[in-house]
């Protein structure tokens, strides 16, 4: 296989709020690029990247898709992500492996509360972006106004490259600020040809218009002026971000599309604006540009930073150039199976890897091999011999490895930083129907937990049940769905319930003693800890105050560790300790006697003790709700969310709409979706975040 140059690659994900029309676009780029020969639709569950069946009954993407395609010579890897907040670690995982990405607006709903969620989340990667406006031809659509939010919400500074001729049932195509081109689609319903016309007096704002055989009406005529005034505002722009722009702008001296190109580019790749374009993927329009733009504005993977980890040989921090001479460094960034076997996505960032080879995985210190490397395409897959730097694969044979592991060679390891992932808010019961449905249950269990880091499963030993939790009542309803089609175990289930939490309520000082003898040999233990409540928020600290010729030192991990259990169990009560410091403070040695089993119980001993003298209060799970409704019921969703004891927070009015943000506990909104349907007349949408832990 003959691999392209690495300046010849694009790595970039399409992100957007759920409905925003990332698959139909999707859908559309494989097509222009010939990667398949029929486009699918979202809304008939034929869409390519929309493959599990789950996806297709529901017209939603709950699983990102990898595919490769080719435009103009570039190897383009695109990955489509979920737009549900349930699915956010499927966003979170994609964006960190990524170097650009495409966010996607509806031009009716703008920028809609899950937008701006996969807007920070690719700022926290660094993930330079280009803006596609879509839905230009639905009634209502604003493009201005799409840009004009965008200003207001986000640091990064959006950038018209591109203006629309028409709005809604007149959009007929787009005008290129750069390059003074008009691009318009006829009535051709595949959208393959469309005319590309130069527009005369572009500079000028004279009138010229009538030159453009599809044009020469008032629409044309006032596009373009409009199109001169918009090209005067981008150079505006620009010119706060490069010296030469400004002084060739003051100078009223012409600037080459290749000038601005050039700044744009390097403007986008430092985050400082967003190139936004604009179309509509179901009518076809405006995909061809989009893709132009992908090669142009878009990095490669040398244009990024060097990937950055740890040399767990020297212990310093070591970076790695993206070129496949260097040693290899790769992150698993997604696990799932294929055929019954693990399937794993690899992004190589430096190196490279041949189908047969052996890779190290450096977390755990262990030898894999590669039994067959793959270029995906949702889920088809094509054989390939070898992949390189920039390269985004997938990888079977690796059977111990998971989500966030990093891939090297054992004699030159690189420790990357693994990925972040959420914590469950939200468990159910489940149990088999029968022993054979156990055995089916307890292995699909296994394989799911390998897919999914935002799942988890527990054992409630008060009530004897097996409990699945997760991100919302959407992520559950999927996995018990794929629990009982994909692997045949048939499942009973209870009703959703919340993930409570406890914290304690006053600093307090109190030491544990354990002190036994097992199997003839003495274990002793005593430790003496510190706790101190901290703010909502603030997660699990552990400081070690043992001074510096303690002879319990070397017992530090098994304090630890005796510390961790105790929280994950609750050492206090019934649930997970949270937003807590403790601070080890110092304890009794007694030589040939204290050991490392004797300490970690004494530190859990410690903790119990702690938590029964500062007293314990019980955290729930708040939710930051986030409401885009008709002015008209404003009033009914508001009196909704304080009957369910939130707290309205903002109120921003959308034109005839209001996008409403409050915060309310978990446990009063189940069901709240058919309840907001019911207010609404079904004319509401709104999205669901865990925000925090807080007292009830």
């Amino acid at each position: 296989m003959k691999h392209p140059t690495i300046s010849k690659i694009r790595n970039i994900g399409i992100i957007a709020h759920i409905d925003a029309g990332k698959t139909t676009l999707s859908e559309r780029i494989l097509y222009y690029t010939g990667k398949i020969h029929k486009m699918g639709e979202v809304h008939d569950g034929q869409a390519v990247m929309d493959w599990m069946p789950q996806e297709q009954e529901r017209g939603i993407t709950i699983t990102s898709a990898v595919t490769t395609c080719e435009w103009k010579g570039v190897e383009v890897h695109l990955i489509d992500t979920p737009g549900h907040v349930d699915f956010t670690i499927e966003v979170e995982r994609s964006l960190r492996v990524l170097d650009g990405a495409v966010v996607v607006f509806c031009a009716v709903g703008g920028v809609e509360p899950q937008s701006e969620t996969v807007w920070r989340q690719a700022d926290r990667y660094g993930v330079p972006k280009v803006a596609f406006i879509n839905k230009m031809d639905r009634i209502g659509a604003n493009f201005e106004n799409v840009i004009k939010t965008m200003k207001e919400r986000f640091s990064s500074t959006p950038l018209p490259v591109q203006i629309p001729i028409g709005v809604e049932g007149s959009f007929k195509g787009v005008i290129d600020l750069l390059q003074g081109r008009a691009f318009l689609w006829g009535q051709d319903d595949l959208g393959e040809s469309f005319l590309e016309e130069d527009i005369p007096c572009f500079l000028t704002g004279g009138e010229g218009f009538s030159e453009i055989r599809a044009g020469g009406d008032a629409l044309m005529a006032a596009t373009m002026r409009e199109a001169t005034a918009k090209r005067n505002e981008m150079i505006e722009i620009l010119a706060d971000f490069d010296d030469d722009i400004a002084s060739a702008y003051l100078a009223s001296e012409e600037i080459s599309a290749a000038e601005l190109f050039r700044v744009i580019r390097a403007q986008t790749l430092k985050l400082n604006v967003v190139p936004v374009l604009c179309g509509s993927a179901l009518r076809n329009k405006g995909v061809q540009p989009l893709l132009d733009a992908i090669v142009a504005y878009l990095p490669s993977p040398q244009d990024i930073p060097a990937v950055v980890g740890l040399n767990p040989l020297s212990g310093e921090k070591e970076a790695r150039e993206s070129d496949y001479k260097a040693p290899l460094a790769a992150l698993v960034f997604k696990i799932s199976q294929d055929e019954g076997r693990k399937l794993a996505y690899l992004r190589i960032y430096s190196g490279e890897i041949s189908s047969g080879s052996d890779l190290f995985n450096v977390r755990k210190k262990k030898k894999e091999k590669v039994a067959r490397l793959l270029k995906m395409h949702a889920n088809k897959r094509e054989r390939i011999d070898s992949a390189r730097a920039g390269d985004i694969v997938g990888v079977v044979g690796l059977k111990e490895t998971v989500t966030g592991d990093t891939m090297s060679s054992e004699t030159a390891p690189l420790l990357l930083e693994a990925i972040d992932c959420y914590e469950p808010v939200i468990s159910q019961a489940i149990e088999a129907k029968s022993p054979a449905d156990q055995e089916r249950l307890e292995f699909a269990l296994k394989k799911l937990l390998e897919e999914d880091p935002t799942l988890a499963v527990k054992n409630d030993e008060e009530t004897a049940q097996l409990l699945l939790s997760g991100m919302g009542e959407l992520h559950l309803e999927i996995i018990v769905d794929r629990l009982q089609r994909e692997f045949g175990a048939k499942v009973n289930v209870g009703k959703p319930r919340v993930m409570y939490r406890e914290t304690i309520l006053e600093e307090v000082e109190e030491t544990g003693v354990f002190e036994r003898e097992i199997g003839d040999k003495k274990h002793h233990g005593e430790i003496t800890l510190l706790l101190k409540p901290l703010q909502r928020g603030s997660g699990n600290t552990v400081e070690n105050k043992l001074p510096s010729e303690s002879p319990l030192l070397p017992f530090f991990s098994a304090i630890s560790e005796g510390i961790e259990e105790g929280m994950l169990s609750g050492a206090g009560g019934n649930y997970p300790l949270i937003d807590t410091a403790v601070v080890i403070k110092g304890g009794n040695f007694k030589e040939g006697e204290t050991s490392a089993l004797g300490c970690k119980i004494a530190a859990l001993t410690a903790l119990k003790n702690c938590c029964q003298k500062a007293g314990l209060a019980l955290l729930e799970p708040m939710m930051r709700l986030s409401i885009s409704a008709p002015s008209e019921f404003t009033g009914e969703v508001i009196g909704d969310i304080n009957f369910r004891r939130g707290e309205i927070q903002a109120v921003h009015p959308q034109g005839m709409s209001s996008e409403i943000e409050a915060k309310a506990p978990l446990r009063l909104l189940f069901g709240y979706s058919t309840s907001l349907r019911s207010l609404t007349q079904g004319r509401a949408v709104f999205s669901m975040q865990f925000l925090m832990y807080d007292k009830i």
